[in-house]
């Protein structure tokens, strides 16, 4: 990982150029070599340099926080039309590549990426962000100033006010997170995913390089061995990228990711995490995975209260409310496991990719005849807190996709990008570990995507080819998953733990957000749930957060 944070200036300047290192000191957790400023003096159009990679020669300097996957390839594709290359980086592949292919070539990159690349010779700075968004790249428009960070904190350092939008606010009180493009921030906005913006003599283009295959309807292709071709793609994505450990949970996901990467050698370590008294835990069945494949095993086992004293340090981290407190747990995994390893795979993305959750059985079966052009149905199922928040609605999705298509896509571009991948990528940074998602190489989402629909989701069987992977792969004793999911009581951290916490922060007078709501209701519920004669625990979760992230960042 890497920072990413500047800005570019018009004619009548932008910020000093102290406010550059005030940015990167923000996004000091993230790593260092990964600034690029730029302002104006005088006139003339200066670059302030800190680059990943600055080559004079050429006039150009980049930035990158990720990391490519397929840079290998790239180097000697490029290598063969006549570059030469004087070290190994991943910045300078793609230096030589923007040279090739100019602006297309982020068409040409795999992986988790976000980049900013400035050509002082065209006066050209372009940012772009990976496929499904696991890196994030926020923006902030003034005039012809650009200004440009891996987090809003760092666009808050360089002057930019810290105001709400009431627009966003009722986005995370309907979501409990803000769908992109938008933030809780006004005037700070997500570079979508799958995008490249363009700064230019003043004006800035944005433009969609890749979108999410489910958008469109199902073609039916040539495909005949369905399980070999997913098999093949998914060993493929775990190849390209390696890392030394697995976050491993009791389910079908982490356990596949483990045997291919077993399959390609060594031993690696594996790290799960349980809560003390839990019955039900996931740890037993995930240590019995990881000793069949020979992998160095770590058990983290904490008791749920003692997660809660991280609550306000991890609204900072993330720069928005903790939709769930299973937040809180990923953070702590991701600690212990970055005191052992500096890489770790995961399987999120998968269920999202593959049709993992119940409420796409009930689209596909239930909600199908029901649905127009917006595919809102995806979001019928009722919730519990823990549960995946309810995909905000989309209506550019094509009307002739089928029911379960609209809902991955909707849980693809709103869900996966603005909520469980926002909060990995603050989670691992701040442990910190590089977390690398193979379910989300594009290669591997296309490949599903080309497949009908009961691949997918038969019935109410979820992740269907998956499962059957799962039968080449693993023993019979193995097959069945165990997932369970962490389990926090919220609603009774409220009612002890987080009880005085939260009546000074929704009741007293020092409260910022309860001008929001209508202070009798709002005290109505506080009582009812506090006297167990209702459960409250998600909504107060929700007012909570917001308020923690109210006094982290005093918004106006």
């Amino acid at each position: 990982m890497a920072a990413i944070a500047g800005w570019i200036a018009g004619t009548h300047g932008a910020a000093d150029e102290g406010a550059l290192q005030a940015m990167l000191g923000t996004l000091a957790h993230r790593g260092v070599g990964g600034l690029v400023g730029y302002f104006q003096r005088d006139r003339r159009r200066q670059a302030v340099l800190g680059a990943s990679l600055h080559d004079p020669a050429a006039q150009m300097a980049l930035s990158l926080d990720g990391r490519i996957a397929n840079a290998s390839e790239l180097r000697a594709r490029l290598s063969a039309h006549g570059f030469r290359f004087t070290g190994e980086s991943s910045e300078e592949v793609l230096l030589r590549a923007y040279q090739y292919w100019d602006k297309d070539f982020v068409k040409q990159l795999r992986g988790a990426f976000a980049l900013a690349l400035w050509d002082a010779r065209k006066d050209r700075l372009l940012l772009a962000r990976d496929r499904f968004g696991e890196k994030p790249l926020y923006l902030h428009q003034k005039g012809e100033a650009l200004y440009f960070a891996s987090e809003a904190k760092a666009l808050l350092r360089a002057g930019i006010p810290a105001r709400v939008d009431p627009d966003a606010l009722g986005d995370y009180l309907a979501y409990r997170y803000v769908p992109g493009p938008r933030t809780l921030f006004a005037g700070i906005r997500k570079l979508p995913p799958g995008c490249a913006a363009v700064w230019q003599h003043g004006k800035l283009h944005e433009a969609r390089y890749w979108s999410v295959p489910d958008r469109a309807p199902y073609v039916k292709n040539a495909n005949a061995r369905p399980l070999e071709g997913f098999l093949a793609t998914l060993e493929e994505a775990v190849a390209l990228h390696p890392a030394e450990g697995i976050l491993l949970s009791g389910g079908l996901d982490s356990a596949v990711l483990l045997a291919l990467a077993a399959a390609r050698g060594g031993r690696p370590q594996t790290f799960s995490l349980g809560f003390e008294g839990d019955k039900a835990s996931e740890l037993p069945h995930a240590a019995q995975v990881a000793r069949h494949f020979g992998a160095v095993h770590h058990e983290i086992v904490v008791a749920p209260h003692e997660l809660v004293a991280h609550l306000e340090y991890m609204v900072a981290c993330r720069d928005a409310p903790l939709s769930r407190a299973s937040d809180l747990a990923l953070c702590r995994l991701a600690a212990e496991a970055g005191r052992q390893v500096k890489s770790v795979l995961t399987g999120d993305g998968c269920d999202e990719v593959l049709g993992g959750y119940r409420r796409y059985a009930l689209a596909a079966r239930l909600i199908a005849p029901f649905l127009g052009a917006s595919g809102r149905g995806a979001s019928a199922a009722p919730l519990k807190l823990e549960a995946a928040p309810p995909p905000a609605p989309r209506s550019d999705a094509d009307p002739r996709a089928s029911a379960l298509r609209r809902a991955l896509y909707a849980d693809q571009t709103t869900h996966l990008p603005d909520e469980l991948l926002e909060r990995n990528d603050r989670a691992a940074a701040a442990a910190p570990v590089d977390a690398r998602m193979p379910f989300l190489d594009h290669r591997v989402a296309e490949y599903v995507s080309g497949l009908p629909d009961e691949q997918r989701v038969r019935g109410l069987t979820t992740k269907r080819i998956l499962r059957e992977a799962a039968e080449r792969l693993l023993p019979t004793t193995l097959r069945k998953p165990v997932k369970a999911g962490w389990r926090l009581d919220v609603a009774g951290w409220l009612r002890h733990e987080l009880r005085d916490f939260t009546l000074e922060h929704l009741q007293s007078r020092a409260s910022l957000t309860r001008q929001y709501y209508d202070a009798a209701a709002l005290d109505t519920m506080l009582a009812q749930h506090f006297r167990g004669r209702k459960n409250h625990g998600a909504a107060l979760w929700t007012l909570l957060n917001l308020e923690l992230w109210h006094r982290t960042y005093a918004p106006g």
